[in-house]
């Protein structure tokens, strides 16, 4: 094999090893991947040279429960600094970023952007399978992937987010996922800005389906725990007409507002513009498209970048009027500890 991913659906006993012999190829756009497509798509925030959208053929695929994942020893790790910027983010140049994202409101009239950071920890030593393994004990009601190709370098990410799934009797799914606080055994109530965020990001995506289904089930906002955390989620059932494309929908929902901002178009120009942190493929998406029946692309959160010297972590938050530096950046570094527990 020269490219893998390996994952663990949320709540199953099993992960999947899918494989594929020789370099992956880039794909132009989303809307390339067609209904009987097949692999494992590595999906970047915002594609570009650097960043490619990424098909991964289905050479191998395996099934393992979670005591046999650690002896997977003959699996290529692509480790070097790729397309990384030479220094993660500091706490000055997110201060700078915040400010500059924080003014833009009021000159051009967003109503919601998602600034993200990276921080860097020094190398543990720890096998990424091993990595692998602690996530999915750790985090049970995450989808947990590890995937690695040349042109992507090596990834984990323990994420509650679907972006798009397909169910039983071809019922699709997707999520609002907005809205963060740690977890309490008695949590206050949600923050007016919270509640605002997750609305926004609800009425996109209801938005979006509405392009492609007639019929479409809403469920929430209700509380839900990931880890250290809750977060307001709103859950989307829906058919999909015949003619509709599933690389046209995740063209059409991605970048949601949970991780862009809206409008979606004129956001994702100023943050790709503004930020100082080179997203790469944190805030992306991957997921097996048609692999043994399985179609579930989850959004690319709580995850860290492997590199031969050091772990970088990413994570984002949503920037609205009512924001304050301090709160996001505690919000921030209270998601990149799902990561650090992983490692410490």
């Amino acid at each position: 094999m020269d490219a893998f991913a390996i994952y663990r659906l949320p709540h199953a006993s099993q992960c999947t090893l899918v494989g594929q012999h020789g370099v992956p190829d880039g794909l132009k756009s989303l809307s390339s991947l067609k209904q009987d497509s097949s692999g494992f798509v590595i999906a970047p925030f915002s594609p570009d040279d650097c960043s490619p959208i990424l098909l991964l053929r289905p050479d191998v695929v395996r099934q393992y429960t979670l005591d046999e994942v650690p002896a997977i020893d003959d699996l290529p790790y692509y480790l070097d600094g790729g397309n990384n910027p030479a220094q993660p983010s500091s706490r000055e140049s997110y201060n700078s970023d915040f400010a500059r994202f924080h003014r833009t409101f009021s000159a051009f009239g967003y109503r919601k952007l998602v600034l993200a950071r990276n921080a860097d920890v020094p190398h543990s030593g720890t096998h990424p399978v091993t990595l692998f393994k602690r996530a999915c004990e750790h985090y049970p009601e995450a989808c947990v992937t590890l995937f690695s190709a040349p042109q992507c370098g090596t990834w984990l990410m323990a994420t509650p987010e679907v972006l798009l799934e397909r169910g039983t009797d071809d019922i699709w799914h997707t999520m609002a996922l907005a809205g963060t606080m740690r977890y309490a055994e008695q949590l206050p109530p949600w923050s007016d800005k919270n509640v605002h965020e997750q609305d926004f990001v609800a009425q996109y995506i209801k938005a979006c389906l509405e392009q492609f289904t007639d019929e479409i089930t809403v469920t929430g906002p209700y509380t839900t725990r990931a880890g250290s955390l809750v977060h307001l989620r709103t859950d989307f059932n829906f058919t999909l007409s015949s003619d509709a494309g599933v690389g046209e929908v995740l063209d059409a929902l991605h970048p949601t507002p949970a991780v862009c901002g809206l409008p979606k178009d004129d956001a994702l120009r100023f943050i790709i513009n503004n930020e100082t942190c080179n997203r790469s493929y944190y805030s992306g998406f991957s997921g097996p498209l048609n692999v043994d029946g399985t179609t579930a692309m989850y959004v690319s959160l709580r995850c860290m970048r492997i590199l031969a010297d050091r772990y970088r972590l990413y994570a984002g938050g949503g920037i609205l009027p009512q924001s304050v530096e301090s709160q996001e950046w505690d919000e921030i570094s209270a998601k990149m500890q799902s990561m650090l527990t992983l490692i410490q």
